[in-house]
C-alpha cells in the first residue's frame, strides 16, 4: 500500500534542529564536561524521535525511514573501524615508547616560545604527506599534547594548532580523500582543485602561524623548564628511549605514502607498536601484565590489553601517568555510539526530506557571487552540523549548488574551492560531528576548548567569503568558452 508523501514546510523542517539545539544547551548546563558519556548521544536519539514523527506525518513509512538511517549509519562505518584501529593504535604506541619517545625528543628540540608554530608546521608536513588529518592527529597530535603538557601550555590552544595544520595538510594533499571528493562533485580535475584552493587556503594558514608566533612569544612560561625537565627525566628512566623506535612512526607514513588503504595501513602501524614494545621495552611488559610466566606469554597479553583496554604506566609522576594512560579500542566506544546516534539523526532528517527542504531556501537568497559562495559555505556547514559527516557537507552541497555556480557563469573550481573551504574544515569543530567526536577522543581535549583556537579551520571559511564578496581571483567562463563541467548524469555516482 502506497503513500502520499508530503513535502515539509520549513518551519517543520526546523523543528527537530531546535530541540537538538534546546536539549544540547541543557545537557551542557547539568552535564558540564561529561556530555560525551550519553547525554548529547541521547540528545540526539530524542531529536531523531521528533524528526521521525514529522517524517510519518509527511506520509513516509518506517520501512522508509529505518532504510535512510541504516544508509546514514553505513556511510559512517569506514570511520568507525578507523576509531578502533586509531584506539588499539595508541595503545601500542605508548607500551613501546613511540609516543613517550616523541614527548622526550621533543621536550629537548623544540623551544616553547615557538612551539605552537613548529605544531603547525609539523602536522601540515605529516598531513600532506599521508592525506590523512586522523592519522596525523593519532600519532604526531598524540605526542605534541604531552610536550605541550610538559610546557605547561593550555591543553586547548595545543589542540587548535594541531588540528589547524593537520586539517591545512589534509585539506592540500592530493592522496586526502576529501580534496578528490570535491573536484569529482564539481566537475573539475584534482589538480585545478588544488592550485586554486591556494588562493585562500595560503592567506588562512599564514594567519593562522602569525597568531600562533604571537602566542607563543607572548605566553607566560614560569614553570616550563622545571616541567620539561622533570618530564623528560621520568620519561628516560621508565623507558628505553632510542632513535630506533621512530622505525614505526616512519613505516606507518611509507605505508600511508604509498597509497595502502587507511584500515591496513593502521593495523600495521599497531601490530609494529606491538614488536616494538616486546623488543624494546621488557620493564613496560612486566609491569602491565604482574603474572607469572615466561616473557613471551606477558608481551601477548601486555600487547592485546594495550590494543583493546585500559593501560596506565605508573611513574613517579601524576602528571607524566596522565599522559601515559590509553584505553585502547574500548576507549573509542563513546564517541562511536555518538557518531551512530548523529548519523540515525541525519538519516531521519535526510528521509522525510528536511534538510534539504531547509537548504532549498537558502538558494533563493543567492544573487550575487558572494551570496552564492557564502549560501554554500552556510550550507556545508549545516550538514556537518546536522548529517554530522564531512563527506555529506562536500557531496549534498555540491550537487545542490552545481547548477547555480554554472548559471551564474563560475567555473567550477569556485565550487570545488568552497565546498573544501566550508565542508572539510569544519567538521572537526562540531563535538557530534565525526571529526569533532574524533579528534576530542583522540586528543584527550573537549571539541569546545579547541574551537577558539582551531584558527585555520575557522578562517578558511570566512576567506572563501571575502574571496568571493570583493571579487578576487574569481575564475568564470568565457561567453564562448565550452561548459566543460560534468553533465547531471555523469555525476550521479558521486
Amino acid at each position: 500500500m502506497s503513500h502520499d508523501i508530503k513535502k515539509p514546510s520549513l518551519i517543520q523542517a526546523f523543528i527537530p534542529i531546535v530541540f537538538l539545539i534546546f536539549f544540547l544547551t541543557l545537557n551542557v548546563l547539568f552535564f558540564g564536561d561529561d556530555t560525551l558519556s550519553g547525554a548529547n548521544q541521547m540528545a540526539l536519539i530524542f531529536a531523531s524521535a521528533i524528526a521521525g514523527l514529522i517524517a510519518s506525518r509527511l506520509g513516509l513509512e518506517w520501512k522508509s525511514i529505518r532504510k535512510s538511517i541504516v544508509k546514514s549509519i553505513n556511510s559512517a562505518m569506514p570511520s568507525i573501524l578507523i576509531l578502533f584501529l586509531i584506539g588499539s593504535l595508541a595503545g601500542t604506541w605508548m607500551i613501546s615508547g613511540v609516543v613517550p619517545a616523541m614527548i622526550y625528543y621533543g621536550l629537548k628540540i623544540l623551544n616553547p616560545g615557538i612551539f605552537l608554530f613548529a605544531s603547525v608546521v609539523i602536522c601540515s608536513i605529516v598531513s600532506l604527506a599521508t592525506g590523512s588529518s586522523w592519522s596525523t592527529i593519532a600519532t604526531i597530535g598524540i605526542a605534541l599534547i604531552g610536550i605541550g603538557s610538559a610546557m605547561g601550555i593550555n591543553e586547548g590552544i595545543v589542540a587548535g594548532s594541531i588540528i589547524s595544520g593537520a586539517y591545512f595538510g589534509d585539506k592540500m594533499s592530493p592522496m586526502s580523500d576529501t580534496t578528490n571528493l570535491a573536484p569529482a562533485v564539481s566537475g573539475t580535475d584534482l589538480f585545478t582543485h588544488i592550485r586554486y584552493m591556494t588562493l585562500t587556503t595560503g592567506p588562512s594558514m599564514l594567519i593562522t602561524l602569525i597568531i600562533f608566533l604571537i602566542i607563543g612569544f607572548t605566553y607566560n612560561f614560569d614553570t616550563v623548564q622545571t616541567n620539561m625537565g622533570e618530564f623528560s627525566h621520568v620519561i628516560e628512566t621508565s623507558f628505553n628511549v632510542t632513535p630506533w623506535l621512530f622505525l614505526v612512526p616512519a613505516l606507518l607514513i611509507f605505508i600511508i605514502v604509498m597509497k595502502a588503504p587507511p584500515l591496513p595501513s593502521l593495523f600495521a602501524g599497531t601490530l609494529l607498536g606491538g614488536i616494538f614494545a616486546v623488543i624494546f621495552q621488557p620493564e613496560i611488559i612486566h609491569q602491565i601484565t604482574d603474572i607469572q610466566g615466561c616473557y613471551m606469554l606477558k608481551s601477548y597479553i601486555a600487547v592485546i590489553k594495550s590494543m583493546f583496554g585500559t593501560v596506565a604506566i605508573t611513574t613517579q609522576n601524576e602528571a607524566v601517568n596522565e599522559l601515559l594512560t590509553t584505553n585502547g579500542m574500548a576507549g573509542m566506544l563513546d564517541t562511536i555510539w555518538l557518531i551512530i546516534a548523529a548519523m540515525v539523526f541525519g538519516g531521519v532528517m535526510e528521509s522525510a526530506g528536511l534538510l534539504i527542504r531547509i537548504t532549498q531556501s537558502v538558494i533563493k537568497f543567492a544573487k550575487s557571487t558572494g551570496s552564492l559562495v557564502a549560501s554554500t559555505v552556510a550550507t556545508c556547514v549545516f550538514f556537518n552540523i546536522t548529517a554530522s559527516d564531512q563527506y555529506i557537507s562536500i557531496v549534498v552541497p555540491g550537487r545542490m549548488y552545481f547548477k547555480a555556480f554554472r548559471n551564474m557563469g563560475l567555473k567550477p573550481e569556485v565550487l570545488s574551492r568552497t565546498l573544501e573551504d566550508a565542508g572539510t574544515v569544519t567538521a572537526p569543530l562540531i563535538p557530534w560531528n565525526t571529526g569533532g567526536a574524533t579528534q576530542a577522543r583522540i586528543l584527550g581535549v573537549p571539541t569546545l576548548s579547541y574551537l577558539p583556537f582551531a584558527f585555520f579551520n575557522l578562517i578558511s571559511p570566512f576567506m572563501s567569503i571575502f574571496m568571493a564578496a570583493f571579487n578576487i581571483k574569481i575564475r568564470r567562463l568565457a561567453k564562448d568558452e565550452p561548459d566543460k563541467t560534468l553533465k547531471e548524469e555523469d555525476r550521479k555516482d558521486y
